[in-house]
């Protein structure tokens, strides 16, 4: 259910959101820094061109697992994550820069990245505020750059613990993804390999239509 506009209610939650990372970051580090993401990388690189280093902007990076991922492949990867010790334990662990910015206040450059892959983090974003930030990633990203997103699959929204979700499944996600300038070119389910009931993340690759500039 769509929250209330007001800039009150979500600074609160985007706050607590923040908040909850903060206060679990060591363990939040523990608890994915072995997950198995091969499969989101791959599809997201395989949409890019090969022949060329990519400037990928990591959307929710926290603690740097998956920078250190894209830099050992040879490309330029930044970071960026709304909590302050997932950005210095992202710049530790992999010597790349990092953006210290919250989802709902981005201030990114126009046409400096040729990807962004957002894995497991667009779905903190308020439903109403959705459009904008895809807009601002859409200008952030170069003429047909690329765009990965998985989030948790579901039909609600709203707080779960300290935590604001908006879960959607592939209809809904494409409507907010035309709106804002992309083209869905391939999604699958997570994990692979079970009954679609038990894939509970959804995986998609969109292109950024339009001419940057």
């Amino acid at each position: 259910m769509p929250i209330d506009n007001s800039h009150n209610i979500l600074d609160e939650i985007e706050g607590c959101t923040l908040d909850h990372y903060e206060q679990n970051a060591e363990s939040f580090w523990a608890g994915t820094r072995d997950h198995d993401v091969s499969q989101n990388i791959e599809a997201f690189l395989q949409a890019l061109p090969k022949d060329k280093l990519l400037d990928i902007l990591d959307f929710g990076c926290g603690p740097g697992r998956d920078i250190c991922t894209f830099k050992s492949l040879g490309h330029r990867p930044v970071g960026l994550d709304g909590s302050q010790t997932f950005c210095e334990m992202a710049r530790k662990l992999s010597g790349c820069p990092v953006l210290q910015q919250q989802f709902l206040k981005l201030a990114l450059e126009e046409s400096s990245f040729d990807g962004v892959f957002a894995n497991a983090s667009l779905f903190h974003i308020p439903s109403q505020e959705l459009p904008r930030i895809l807009r601002e990633l859409h200008r952030a990203l170069r003429t047909g750059g690329i765009l990965f997103s998985s989030n948790p699959r579901g039909n609600s929204e709203g707080w779960q613990g300290q935590r604001y979700g908006h879960y959607m499944e592939l209809e809904t996600s494409a409507a907010y993804l035309q709106q804002a300038g992309f083209k869905i070119i391939d999604h699958y389910y997570r994990p692979r390999g079970l009954p679609r009931e038990q894939q509970s993340w959804l995986a998609i690759v969109s292109q950024r239509q339009g001419v940057s500039g």
